[in-house]
């Protein structure tokens, strides 16, 4: 069994994987991206370095900036007062307080269970307009409300403010209410029972209402700092009475320390001076803090998130009119991040101020989340002995993706229309390369028909390509008329030869009769009956392969005539009959003739050499049987013997020139493996065919040879 050859890729294939490699051009793009985009975060993080080297430039040395407060807070509770971008409503609801609920600070709450008794409050401190403002969320299920008639005033639940006045003083402040709305503000004695002069204090407003769960009450209200001296000393507590009866104080829970040199918290506000000089040096899309030694903010301005739209999530850039290749982009960013670091710093904030107030400058790109990046730049302030605090740049980094989103917009629209147009060229110079082949293939193929005879000398497709195809074309054809002239010369072969051994051959032939002739004695010699009988033997063999190569040239000349194959066959088998007696020959015809265009004497030259192969082949005493039949537009001649099968190699070559598959061991005959051949090309030269194949029964071997039946007649059966 022949070995199966392997097959690789077509040509357009090959060229189509070579296509497809160009998508290695958007990640090297999109590497090229990537490094650009690490350059100009660099280069924001130096500018922002810069901008707080230059703010920090303005307050070195300031002492008397960040002297206002103590310079340690140990002992202190500090309580800071977040600068309020617009008015707060006295209310006694903190809808207005929600972009500082995150900043609530919870007293009297159990630190290891987190369960908060009646008394516990949460705080939110602000200050505006030289007002501090203070929002108090307190959880009491059981209210106890003023009586307006009771001069004691600490039998209900109510607020107690202490604090440091101007004059060094110690203040006492207490908020009652005999209900939801206004409260009412006293000044009270040292004991915290009476109103030291009976008067309301008017300078403090606020407002009392039930928390929306009905379980505690919220208290707003606002004082002025000038009521505070210069530290801003101050506390609350909260005082809790649950016994309508005796209205005697149950709990009280404050912000005061547990221990402290003051007994006071501090209040933490905007340095006014150090906020005039940072505001006149921010700039959109930047936030600049002004932080002091104790990490407390002293001033504030900006914003690093930007008005107006938000900006797209980082994974997800817009590639506007390329929205359908946007996972093409997420995939080629995905593998283009392949084994790079993230260059986000994990470092949290207080770290990086942490490092600047120990006097080092620091820039990190932060990711705060999926949809937002900053950079955030520190530089330390110095004092003449001490370092004061830090100035805090903070900036997000949605120019530099705009212009990251942007040139990626035009790599990839560039990357998708260079791809797609070298793609159509390759598959177009692939699909012609591939036609240009197929068409030079098919054409050298038909150059040559199944039995190797040669149809033309000459490949006229692509015969005129520049090209290697019209170089192959043209040695194909320069081939093909070497290869012509050689079959030229093997088919003037034998009439060569027999013009030539003729001669020498009727030279002996007639010296060997003139040798009987003047010794008679010699007549009887087998000797001279061996010369005799190899002389008829080459004659014979020159005389056979003449015929046989001139056989194509004169059937070309002949004329084809309606011919009935049924009498012919018939009459042809019933005269071998009688001549190969006792051989039996039987013909089987469909009885109402079989008309073909034919040369009669040719059909009987191919009736002849099928029959001497059928009962040189036939075992003894077996018929040789003849079938016509008509089959469609064909009329089919069948002739079978009972005998040695032969193999598949051998049914494919038999009707091929010289050969045989006699031995000649028990054969006087001369067989040249030419009579098969000679039926082959009489058929082909009616416009039929010749084939031989083993009986289904496995007892012999039939030779069919289809004839087309004439034009009449294939035209009435259609």
């Amino acid at each position: 069994m022949a070995k199966r050859r392997f097959r690789g890729p077509s040509l357009a294939t090959k060229l189509m994987l070579l296509g497809a490699a160009l998508l290695s051009l958007p990640y090297f793009s999109l590497r090229q991206l990537l490094a650009m985009e690490q350059f100009l975060i660099q280069g924001q993080a130096q500018a922002q370095l810069l901008t707080a080297e230059g703010i920090s430039t303005l307050l070195n040395g300031r002492d008397d900036l960040f002297n206002d407060l103590p310079l340690s807070a140990e002992g202190y509770a500090s309580l800071y007062a977040h600068p309020l971008p617009s008015a707060i409503r006295l209310d006694g609801r903190d809808g207005d307080w929600d972009g500082l609920a995150e900043r609530r600070l919870v007293f009297g709450a159990d630190p290891d269970s987190g369960n908060r008794p009646d008394g516990s409050f949460d705080l939110i401190l602000g200050e505006r307009a030289d007002q501090l403002y203070a929002v108090l969320r307190i959880l009491d299920r059981d209210r106890i409300w003023r009586d307006p008639d009771a001069l004691r005033l600490d039998n209900a639940d109510h607020v107690r403010l202490t604090f440091q006045d101007a004059s060094g003083a110690r203040g006492r402040i207490q908020l009652t209410f005999s209900g939801p709305g206004v409260l009412t503000a006293y000044a009270m004695d040292e004991a915290w029972r009476f109103a030291s002069d009976g008067q309301p204090d008017n300078r403090i407003q606020g407002f009392v209402s039930p928390t929306n769960t009905g379980e505690g009450y919220v208290v707003e209200f606002r004082l002025p700092l000038a009521m505070l001296n210069a530290r801003e000393s101050f506390g609350i507590s909260v005082v809790d009475v649950d016994d309508p009866v005796g209205r005697s104080p149950r709990t009280m829970v404050q912000t005061l320390p547990t221990a402290g040199p003051e007994a006071f918290n501090l209040i933490v506000l905007r340095s006014p001076e150090v906020l005039n000089i940072v505001e006149g040096l921010g700039y959109a899309g930047a936030r600049i803090l002004v932080i002091d030694g104790e990490r407390r903010v002293r001033a504030e301005t900006g914003a690093y998130q930007r008005e107006g739209p938000e900006a797209p999530p980082l994974s997800a850039p817009a590639l506007g009119p390329l929205e359908f290749f946007r996972p093409l982009v997420r995939g080629l960013l995905a593998i283009a991040l392949l084994g790079q670091a993230d260059s986000t710093d994990p470092i949290a904030s207080d770290a990086v101020i942490d490092t600047a107030l120990a006097g080092s400058p620091l820039a990190v790109r932060r990711r705060l989340s999926d949809e937002q990046e900053i950079i955030m730049a520190a530089v330390p302030i110095r004092g003449r002995e001490r370092t004061l605090g830090a100035v805090v740049v903070e900036q997000d980094t949605d120019e530099i993706l705009a212009l990251q989103r942007d040139a990626l917009d035009r790599i990839i629209g560039f990357a998708v229309l260079t791809i797609a147009l070298v793609f159509l060229a390759l598959l177009t110079f692939s699909l012609r390369l591939a036609w240009r082949i197929r068409g030079l293939g098919a054409e050298a193929s038909r150059a040559i028909d199944q039995q190797g005879r040669l149809r033309t000398f000459e490949l006229r497709r692509e015969a005129r390509a520049g090209d290697e195809l019209g170089e192959l074309s043209r040695n194909v054809s320069q081939m093909l008329a070497r290869l012509n002239q050689h079959n030229q010369f093997l088919e003037n072969m034998p009439r060569t030869l027999r013009h030539e051994i003729n001669n020498p051959l009727n030279t002996l032939s007639t010296s060997l009769q003139n040798l009987e002739d003047t010794q008679p004695e010699l007549a009887d010699s087998k000797y001279l009956d061996a010369a005799r009988r190899g002389v008829q033997r080459i004659g014979a063999i020159v005389q056979n392969l003449a015929d046989a190569a001139n056989l194509e040239e004169s059937l070309k000349a002949e004329d084809l005539e309606a011919l009935d194959l049924e009498a012919l066959v018939e009459s042809y088998v019933r005269n071998s009959a009688a001549l190969q007696a006792p051989r039996r020959l039987t013909f089987q015809g469909p009885g109402n003739g079989v008309t073909v265009e034919a040369a009669d004497y040719r059909i009987e030259q191919l009736l002849d050499k099928i029959i001497d192969n059928a009962l040189d082949f036939a075992l003894p005493d077996t018929p040789i049987a003849v079938v016509l039949r008509r089959e469609r537009s064909d009329a089919v001649l069948t002739i079978r013997n009972q005998g040695p099968l032969l193999s598949e190699d051998t049914l494919a070559s038999m009707f091929d020139s010289m050969v045989t598959r006699r031995d000649g061991t028990n054969d006087t005959k001369l067989h040249f493996g030419l009579g098969l051949y000679v039926v082959r090309v009489i058929a082909a030269h009616h416009g039929g065919s010749a084939l031989a194949r083993n009986l289904p029964d496995g007892s012999g071997v039939e030779i069919e040879v289809r004839l087309p039946l004439a034009r009449r007649l294939r035209g009435n059966a259609r």
